[in-house]
């Protein structure tokens, strides 16, 4: 497994490398992204520092804008919510989906058209069903029996009417980490289709004033290598809408088919390219359609992950150098499980290089771990890093866009990390390092 990262771009960069597209090394063998010197970097912004190559990201939202031809292409915001980010997603033409009140409001404040957010969430309140309703979001996704009803009491009140989307969790094992499936039947998120609640739903909504059923959604998973679990989601949601239509003489004209492609964490990763995702996807509607003489209807994709995470690196500053002579070599750096929960949480694996200097001589097997004061604390477990690695020698790790950031905590009352936005040699601000003083700003002294 290499841990380098490339010297040019691949000839598939969308999938075969998971470093950013612009990242090169220079003849010092230093990284440069998006023409940057990630060195320079961490000595005017500190690190950790989450450097996000603009025009990486950019290219992933036309990616999936030309795979999924007149579909509506929604950000999955929870992987990486921000001002800025939002404000370049919806620049590409993409919709955003939110799933609290928090996102809304940072959809809202980055200038996101309203009639292009979707709303999902499996317990929202009232007060975010009004904020929904006030703002003019464009469509609400229906997670319980409970919502509708709240749907339909925040209607009443506000003299609105939500374009709605039932969630249906479709009996789908996308057989990925247990954490992040949401189609199998047994699962929080949605109405269950084998157990007849789907079918529940779309009577009771039939009786609903303010509750206007457009369409159904489904997302199966997150983190999918192939494409069959997609296939199988677009067949059995084709084949509800047309048992609907046969049923109870309603034809829904939307069918939102949920995100979850996975993308290339570390080199041994074989993510689809997204050329023959959306081929795959799209031509499964089309047979399903055909097969039930159902009109095909709008569609819309929902990928997160796969938009933002490649187009990261996080940053980080060697302070420790531990060689257990017949055990590990712990490397520790400045962040860890605070600004990357994902190796504790998910057993998650990222490349990781040394990014500040040439790689040359032998390689040792590293553990690199964070700052925190827990054993489960890693960045990278058994990793081949330069033997000389010393301390103020400077590690990326690749493709840390996607619930990094968004999953960020105070954990050790360590300030969250800065995060810059790098393209054309050009470094702009996306979000400011935290400071002790915004650590303490929410306790109130006795």
């Amino acid at each position: 497994m290499t841990t380098d990262v490339p010297s040019e771009l691949a000839r598939e960069p969308l999938t075969d490398s998971p470093w950013p597209l612009t990242s090169a090394r220079d003849d010092a063998g230093r990284l440069r992204i998006g023409g940057v010197d990630v060195a320079d970097l961490a000595a005017s912004h500190g690190t950790p520092l989450w450097v996000v190559d603009e025009e990486d990201l950019r290219t992933r939202c036309r990616a999936y804008v030309d795979a999924f031809p007149d579909v509506w292409v929604a950000y999955a915001s929870k992987a990486w919510c921000a001002v800025g980010i939002l404000q370049i997603v919806a620049e590409e033409g993409l919709w955003v989906d939110v799933v609290s009140g928090g996102e809304l409001h940072t959809a809202k404040v980055a200038g996101v058209p309203m009639d292009r957010v979707v709303f999902h969430g499996s317990n929202k309140s009232l007060a975010e069903l009004r904020m929904a309703a006030q703002l003019g979001v464009g469509r609400v996704v229906a997670d319980s029996f409970e919502e509708l009803e709240r749907l339909e009491n925040v209607g009443d009140e506000l003299d609105h009417t939500f374009a709605t989307w039932l969630r249906i969790t479709p009996g789908i094992d996308a057989h990925t980490h247990e954490y992040t499936r949401t189609g199998h039947d047994d699962s929080k998120f949605g109405f269950t289709l084998s157990l007849g609640l789907a079918d529940t739903a779309m009577r009771r909504t039939a009786e609903l004033r303010h509750v206007d059923v457009v369409g159904i959604h489904a997302h199966i998973g997150s983190q999918i290598f192939g494409t069959d679990p997609f296939v199988a989601n677009a067949e059995v949601l084709i084949a509800l809408l047309a048992r609907w239509r046969d049923e109870l003489g309603v034809t829904l004209a939307e069918c939102n088919l949920g995100g979850g492609m996975g993308v290339r964490y570390t080199s041994a990763d074989d993510p689809v390219p997204i050329g023959r995702y959306g081929e795959a996807v799209l031509a499964a509607v089309d047979r399903a359609c055909e097969e039930h003489g159902y009109p095909r209807p709008q569609l819309a994709v929902e990928p997160g992950r796969a938009i933002i995470a490649p187009a990261v690196v996080t940053l980080y500053e060697i302070g420790t150098v531990k060689r257990l002579e017949g055990m590990t070599t712990y490397v520790s750096v400045d962040g860890g499980m605070s600004d990357n929960i994902r190796p504790a949480l998910y057993q998650a694996e990222h490349d990781v290089a040394l990014v500040n200097r040439s790689v040359a001589g032998e390689l040792e097997v590293c553990t690199v771990v964070g700052k925190h004061c827990e054993s489960g604390d890693l960045v990278r477990d058994r990793v081949p890093l330069p033997a000389d690695l010393a301390p103020g020698d400077l590690l990326a790790v690749a493709a840390t866009g996607a619930y990094t950031a968004s999953m960020a905590s105070n954990y050790n009352r360590l300030p969250r990390p800065a995060a810059v936005l790098v393209r054309a040699g050009e470094v702009r601000t996306l979000q400011r390092r935290e400071t002790y003083e915004d650590v303490v700003a929410r306790d109130a002294i006795l």
